[in-house]
């Protein structure tokens, strides 16, 4: 359970690299936590929402079932699961992310734990969902391969991160609007504006629809297939234990 008790305060102006390593993860998202719902709600127009109700759709999650939402954050992509009548473990690296989604939900039962080293047993998980947060993951791989561990055999897998725009000529303008534009609207929007130069870089490094499809296969899992979103600039993938 997320608890503020020890809990290191995070550095100013933290930012992450491509490298992705844990620490400098946390720290990055610790320093966004208090205005980060309503950063990503202005800079990407609002169509946060309508990706988030994919989600939902896609976990159909049921009353009993067991839900595990990894890059839980805020809890904003938790609370639905909770509301259809599942039980939800909202589970995120970030103790700041943890501490402001507790205020702001304290109904939801947070867990602080790494998506590389879950504290959870096998296949005790109905579906395993991350919305935005594997491309953060230091090694996707293995990611990957924990999810399906904590999964239970015919359980579901739902992915939902940045992809590549099907029409070639837009996705050159949605790449140079990540590069400049989007840092520069952070710099209102965001407790620290640098960290979204990192979030545009490695939306920008990520595998397109097939390449995440692929290393999802190569870590075990079953049946599975896409769909694009917002003209491909998200992609929701779906898999089965």
């Amino acid at each position: 359970m997320v608890d503020d008790a020890g809990a290191t305060p995070a550095r100013a102006g933290a930012r992450a690299t491509l490298a992705k390593r844990r620490t400098d993860v946390s720290s990055m998202f610790d320093d966004v936590a208090a205005r980060y719902d309503l950063a990503n709600d202005v800079l990407s127009l609002g169509q946060d929402r309508a990706w988030r109700r994919a989600v939902l759709e896609a976990v159909d999650a049921r009353p009993g079932e067991r839900v595990l939402d990894l890059a839980a954050g805020t809890g904003t992509s938790s609370e639905p699961f909770a509301l259809a009548g599942a039980t939800v473990v909202p589970t995120d690296l970030s103790l700041g992310m943890l501490r402001v989604g507790k205020q702001r939900r304290p109904a939801l039962s947070f867990v602080a734990a790494d998506a590389l080293q879950l504290p959870y047993g096998d296949g005790v998980f109905d579906a395993v969902t991350i919305s935005f947060g594997l491309r953060n993951v230091e090694d996707t791989q293995a990611a990957l391969t924990e999810m399906r561990r904590v999964t239970r055999p015919g359980g579901r897998l739902v992915v939902c991160e940045f992809s590549a725009p099907t029409w070639a000529p837009f996705r050159r303008v949605y790449t140079e609007y990540l590069m400049a534009a989007l840092p520069r609207i952070a710099s209102v929007v965001s407790s620290n504006p640098a960290a979204y130069h990192y979030l545009a870089e490695s939306i920008r490094a990520w595998p397109d629809q097939a390449g995440l499809a692929g290393r999802i296969t190569t870590a075990g899992w079953r049946d599975v297939a896409w769909r694009n979103l917002s003209g491909g600039i998200v992609a929701l993938h779906r898999a089965v234990r």
